[in-house]
């Protein structure tokens, strides 16, 4: 199993619209809003790491209230 966290950048005052459609992509079992530099903390897992990063590029960063983000890779 491939994994990776992502912290999230929103719109500001957009956070809890956010975090409600990232719990709504498959891929992702957990999103928490946080305190910080970053607004929310993602976890994306899949089967692969080409998967993974489907799953951020084309589900993650086209959310519309999305500004930016910053993928770490877990390593095995």
């Amino acid at each position: 199993m491939a994994t990776a966290y992502v912290l999230i950048n929103a719109d500001m005052g957009s956070e809890n619209d956010v975090l409600k459609e990232l719990k709504n992509i498959s891929g992702i079992n957990e999103a928490y809003l946080v305190y910080g530099v970053y607004d929310i903390i993602a976890k994306v897992e899949a089967e692969t790491m080409e998967q993974v990063k489907e799953v951020i590029t084309w589900k993650v960063r086209r959310l519309e209230k999305v500004r930016s983000t910053l993928s770490m890779i877990v390593m095995e």
